[in-house]
């Protein structure tokens, strides 16, 4: 239960970036029996594959996807005086598409 509790968090605060819609007065207003309406604007984002700042627009799945290719790696120097390893961590750097992601996932408020 918690899991799905956070992955809706999670979707609600990557709105800009996915499919969904951003547009909350019409979900607040509408009929909860009746069909739901997209939005002007998400019309246009369904049929650009674009945000409004111009970033592609994922699914929830492929923006987990494009999370996952930042890496943290321990890098060693072999060296053949030394029989100590230096060793460093790298991690890559995040593409603008993951840091606005990481940044809205810093709105979230429980």
């Amino acid at each position: 239960m918690l899991s799905y509790y956070v992955e809706w968090h999670m979707r609600e605060a990557w709105r800009e970036l996915t499919f969904a819609d951003e547009e909350r007065t019409l979900k607040e207003t509408r009929d909860p029996v009746a069909p739901a309406q997209k939005s002007e604007g998400a019309r246009r984002k369904a049929s650009s594959k674009k945000t409004a700042g111009g970033a592609s627009v994922h699914s929830f799945k492929s923006l987990l996807a494009e999370l996952s290719t930042i890496v943290r790696n321990v890098c060693q120097v072999h060296s053949a005086a030394d029989s100590e390893r230096a060793a460093f961590t790298m991690t890559t750097t995040p593409s603008t598409c993951q840091r606005r992601a990481f940044d809205l996932l810093k709105t979230i408020k429980l």
